[in-house]
């Protein structure tokens, strides 16, 4: 599970070191693909495999399918973590959703997020909302044992 947020640079390569504690379930290799906020997301090989395979039945005739399989595969790359650490980030992902040198790095349990400084903090302050958090999450009904 990826908890947490760490703030991470990225290399003039294109190169970001993964938090250490995320390491371990990246072991199998991991794919990052365009996220829906104007983020990175990075999932373990057997996450991003059932999201294929949940995306696969859906049909071709339908043109919600159909663009979802776009978003999600034509900005995917399937990522190593190398000895020291680290995952390329492709170009082509850090210009679509326009990250530079200094990003965040968010836990979001079966994935972690990679976000612009910026946009993060954005994030940050909707988060911290607690009135329409309250709303907005009650129709989510959160089981609590």
């Amino acid at each position: 599970m990826f908890l947490g947020q760490y703030e991470h640079t990225i290399d003039e390569k294109g190169r970001m070191t993964i938090p250490a504690r995320f390491r371990e379930s990246m072991e199998d290799g991991a794919y990052i693909t365009r996220g829906f906020d104007q983020n990175l997301v990075v999932w373990t090989a057997p996450a991003f495999e059932l999201i294929y395979q949940r995306i696969s039945q859906l049909s071709i005739t339908d043109p919600l399918a159909r663009q979802l399989r776009r978003l999600i595969f034509s900005h995917a790359d399937r990522v190593e973590v190398d000895r020291v650490g680290r995952i390329l980030i492709p170009q082509f992902l850090r210009e679509t959703v326009q990250i530079g040198n200094s990003v965040m790095v968010v836990g979001a349990g079966e994935t972690f997020e990679i976000w612009s400084a910026e946009r993060w903090a954005e994030q940050e302050a909707l988060l911290k909302d607690t009135d329409t958090n309250a709303r907005q999450f009650a129709a989510l009904d959160l089981p609590v044992h």
